[in-house]
């Protein structure tokens, strides 16, 4: 049987804040996985090809051009 992981248990493993990974999800830039319907509730089930196409997304756009501000100068 194949291992599964919860959403936040990916984001924690991608290094991402839950939040930013459920924006992914909802703007469709990061495939969402088979849902799993328990009860009236649907879990995603994230598979290792699951979790490795959310690093590789991470890796080419996340904080590109991005930064910390520089301190103003007195």
């Amino acid at each position: 049987m194949c291992m599964t992981l919860s959403t936040a248990e990916v984001a924690a493993k991608v290094g991402i804040h839950q939040a930013t990974l459920e924006r992914w999800l909802a703007g469709g830039k990061v495939k969402t996985p088979k849902p799993l319907r328990v009860g009236g509730k649907v879990f995603r089930n994230w598979t290792a090809l699951d979790v490795e196409g959310v690093r590789k997304f991470k890796q080419e756009n996340y904080r590109k051009g991005r930064g910390r501000k520089p301190k103003p100068r007195r």
